[in-house]
Order: structure tokens, then C-alpha cells, then sequence
């Protein structure tokens, strides 16, 4: 029997409204997105029609205002979505991601009216997929120091030149928001943002990444060889990108903390399952003291992970366009995808560990959870890298 609504807003803090919207995105998810997760992870395969399933029911464009197909809703709206989305199929959940946050909503942000008109419809309806061009070989965390992919301006086109890697959704991305220096001898302020179609001229795919984890969400190489982009396609100002770049990476910390909580949500059911139903000397191993104490461990931990999940996304729903890249917001989002990948990869270690041998097999869902824990600790910046945030924020540097 489940908790009454009101109980479950005291719980988790969610009004009844976030309650349904979330409940809504779980039957979704488990009807449509599930069935696809086993065959997404032996193949690394991609299912060519769900970004316009997803699209038609509603669940994509949810910043998007009305008048391009959207929801007109908030990032806290995204982030229950997302949740729900990664306790079922953390692959799509990340492709979902990468295409609704880092390059729709960015597109939103930042792009022009005229832009806006051109990209946002597609994108909205899942007929197109978006991707987000920043890594580059070479240049992880510091992805705007090292960059190397350039632009330079020739008549009503920029020529970009360069490559990214570990592009969610490269291979089957149809528009990138990619970042290129206009100017090298600015360094990081040297840099912009364009909007790139698949098949612009000089752009490819240059080899599809076969991951550990999230497999099922395709991975990338980029490569721009005198790559012929609009002078339209100009996101913002020349030399201006990075304040795109560092409000989008704001949000996309928010965003990943809700993966983490989904999928955590979901090791520790299957964990609680399998305690109960599996039986060693005669009994249920949920009947003895160290299980006991690893499920109640998990069960703090997945708590505590919702808590601070929820409390970033409120914050990041009120970031203003020139507020990313800094002070508090900067300081919270690192320190909230921080605490819930490194809970994360605890509660999954315990869930494995419940489930012994069986979870050691490759085929088994636990350890499709596992596989994926760890990509959460690197992307977006290394919770190294988070550290780092946290404590310049913290001293005033």
C-alpha cells in the first residue's frame, strides 16, 4: 500500500503536482523506455524511432515555450523527468539529457529569435536529435584552455577545423552546438558557439565510442575539416561563448544529479527484491544483520541523495543568463553532482554485493547499473574537478 500524497510531499518535498509528473515519467518509462534497455547494452544499439516517441508524448521540450511545441515548464520539471527516465533506462536518460539540457535548452538560452524558430520545432519533436560539441582530445577538464577546434570567418560562413570526443549523441545527432576559437590569442575568451547540422559540408563522425557503461547512448569522435558553418548559425557574440559555455555547465551538473538518484533508486529495489527473495541456509538473506545493515545504509544513502538532487535543481531554476561560471550556483552544482555520484557509487556497490555471484554476471540488470557508475564521477568534470570548484568558491578565489 503507498503512502498518501500528502505524506509523500512531506517525504520528499515535492508539491502534488511534481508528485504526478514524476509518477507520469516513471509508467513512461517503464512501458516504453525498459523494454529497450537489455538489447541498448549487449549491441550498443540505438532504437532510430524513440526520440520521436518521446517527442509525441510530450516529454521533450519542457523549457521550450508553447509557441515552438514546448511545455513552458522549468528545469526542476526536466530533472523529475530525467529521474525517472534513469531508474528504467539510464542510456536513454543520458541521450535524453544531452539532447534536452546541454543542446535544446542551451539553444533556448542563448540563440536568437530566428535560430530558435529554425531549431527548437525539430527538436521538440524528437525528428531531430541534438548533441553538444565541448571535449576535445587532449582537453577534458580544461576543456576551454586547451581547446583547439578554431573558426574563422570567410564571407557569410565560419570554417571550423578541429575535433571533439565523447560526444553523447555524435553518431546520431542531426544539430551540435559546438565551441570553436574566432580568436586563439584570447584563450578561453576567445571562444564561440555555433550551431552545426549533420550534414554541413566538412563535418563527420569520425568513430563511434564502444563504452563500459551507458551503453546504448551513442558516443563520438567529431571531426571538422573546413567544416562550412552560416554566419547565421553565430550563437550569441564572437569571442562571447564562453558564458555560454559556463552557464550551460551550471546546468548540466543539476542535471546529471538526477541519473544518479534514478538510477540509485533503482539498484536499491532491486536489491530489496532480491534480499527478500533469495534464501541461503533455509532462510531469506534479508533475515540476516549485514544485509539488514546494507539496506538501511542504501536506503540513507538514496535519501540523502534526493534531498540535495532536489535542492540543486531548485537553485538552478533561477540561474540568470549571466550568472553561470560562478559564486554560489557554481559552488552548489559541483558540490550537489559531487556528493550524489560518489553516494551513488556506494549504494551500488553495496547492491551488488547483496546480490553476489548473480551480480558479477555481465547480463544481469544490477550489473548494468554498476557498469555506469563510474562515467557519472568523470563527465561534466571530474569530481576532482568539482573539488576544485567548490574550494576556489569557498576561499574567494
Amino acid at each position: 500500500m503507498s503512502a498518501p500524497a500528502s505524506v509523500m510531499q512531506a517525504f520528499t518535498g515535492l508539491s502534488q503536482d511534481e508528485l504526478e509528473v514524476l509518477a507520469q515519467a516513471d509508467r513512461f518509462a517503464q512501458a516504453e523506455l525498459y523494454p529497450l534497455a537489455q538489447k541498448m547494452d549487449d549491441e550498443e544499439w540505438w532504437p532510430a524511432d524513440i526520440f520521436p516517441k518521446i517527442g509525441a508524448t510530450g516529454y521533450l521540450g519542457i523549457t521550450a515555450p508553447e509557441r515552438f511545441g514546448g511545455a513552458g515548464l522549468d528545469i526542476f520539471t526536466s530533472g523529475l523527468i530525467l529521474q525517472a527516465f534513469a531508474r528504467w533506462n539510464h542510456a536513454l536518460a543520458l541521450a535524453w539529457v544531452a539532447h534536452e539540457n546541454l543542446c535544446l535548452h542551451n539553444i533556448l538560452r542563448n540563440a536568437n529569435e530566428e535560430q530558435k524558430a529554425k531549431y527548437i520545432p525539430a527538436l521538440v519533436k524528437g525528428t531531430a536529435i541534438g548533441a553538444l560539441g565541448l571535449t576535445e582530445p587532449g582537453a577534458g577538464s580544461d576543456a576551454l584552455g586547451s581547446m583547439r577546434t578554431t573558426a574563422r570567418r570567410e564571407g557569410d560562413y565560419y570554417i571550423l577545423n578541429g575535433r571533439k570526443i565523447y560526444i553523447t549523441n555524435g553518431p546520431v545527432a542531426d544539430v551540435l552546438l559546438v565551441y570553436a576559437k574566432t580568436d586563439k590569442d584570447r584563450g578561453a575568451q576567445g571562444i564561440s558557439a555555433f550551431i552545426v547540422e549533420k550534414d554541413f559540408p566538412g563535418f563527420r563522425v569520425a568513430q563511434k565510442l564502444i563504452k563500459m557503461g551507458f551503453r546504448g547512448s551513442q558516443t563520438a569522435e567529431l571531426v571538422f575539416d573546413d567544416c562550412r558553418v552560416p554566419a547565421q548559425n553565430l550563437v550569441g557574440e564572437e569571442n562571447r561563448g564562453v558564458k555560454v559555455v559556463m552557464s550551460g555547465l551550471d546546468l548540466e551538473r543539476a542535471m546529471i544529479s538526477p541519473i544518479c538518484l534514478g538510477i540509485a533508486e533503482r539498484a536499491f529495489a532491486l536489491a530489496l527484491d532480491y534480499a527478500r527473495q533469495r534464501k541461503q541456509f533455509g532462510r531469506p538473506i534479508a533475515d540476516f544483520q549485514m544485509i539488514q545493515a546494507k539496506l538501511a545504509e542504501m536506503y540513507t544513502r538514496v535519501e540523502s541523495m534526493r534531498l540535495f538532487t532536489y535542492q540543486v535543481l531548485r537553485a538552478a531554476n533561477v540561474i540568470g543568463e549571466d550568472e553561470g561560471g560562478r559564486g554560489e550556483i557554481h559552488k552548489l552544482t559541483a558540490a550537489g553532482v559531487l556528493y550524489v555520484a560518489e553516494t551513488m557509487n556506494q549504494v551500488l556497490n553495496d547492491a551488488v554485493q547483496v546480490h553476489g555471484g548473480s551480480g558479477y554476471i555481465w547480463e544481469s540488470e544490477i550489473n548494468r547499473l554498476y557498469r555506469a557508475n563510474k562515467l557519472l564521477e568523470i563527465g561534466a568534470g571530474t569530481s576532482e574537478v568539482r573539488k576544485m570548484i567548490i574550494a576556489k568558491e569557498l576561499l574567494g578565489g
